[in-house]
């Protein structure tokens, strides 16, 4: 399991979608969990007890999607117990997430980059939840201080 951890725009899914297709196996975007504009911390929860959990103790794992247009939980979706699994977003690098994968990435990239790339990616969608997203991670990069819990640290200009 790689865990793939960094603000947003700093790269992550593109990071993700690159390891995924050299490496194969499963990808899993945090974006497709996280349950609203305010779910960073719920997302996490969802995932580390719904997949990281099981698929270390040899298990299957599953998520529910988030969509985010009717704002509710979404259908299934089955995690093999198996194989490569790829997990990017933000504040998915935790201690218990660390001691439940195999390898764990950290991207770091300076604020102006990163939200260039987010809000030319997202535009509009985006825009009015930046502050409120950012406070989240601020809250994530106080709490536990994912580069440093990283086995691999890539720096994004």
């Amino acid at each position: 399991m790689i865990l793939i951890d960094g603000r947003s725009g700093a790269g992550k899914s593109t990071l993700a979608r690159i390891v995924t297709a050299r490496r194969g196996g499963e990808l899993l975007a945090l974006d497709s969990v996280y349950p609203g504009w305010d779910g960073l911390d719920a997302g996490v929860r969802l995932v580390t007890d719904g997949v990281l959990r099981p698929r270390k103790a040899g298990r299957a794992g599953r998520w529910h999607r988030w969509d985010w247009d009717r704002h509710r939980t979404a259908e299934a979706h089955d995690v093999p117990a198996e194989g490569t699994l790829v997990v990017e977003g933000s504040g998915i690098l935790t201690p218990e997430s660390r001691a439940l994968s195999d390898v764990q990435v950290w991207l770091e990239s300076p604020a102006i980059s990163r939200r260039r790339r987010a809000l030319d990616r997202d535009g509009d969608v985006y825009r009015p939840h930046w502050e409120r997203w950012a406070a989240q991670e601020e809250a994530h990069l106080r709490a536990h201080d994912p580069a440093a819990l990283a086995s691999v640290v890539i720096v994004v200009p």
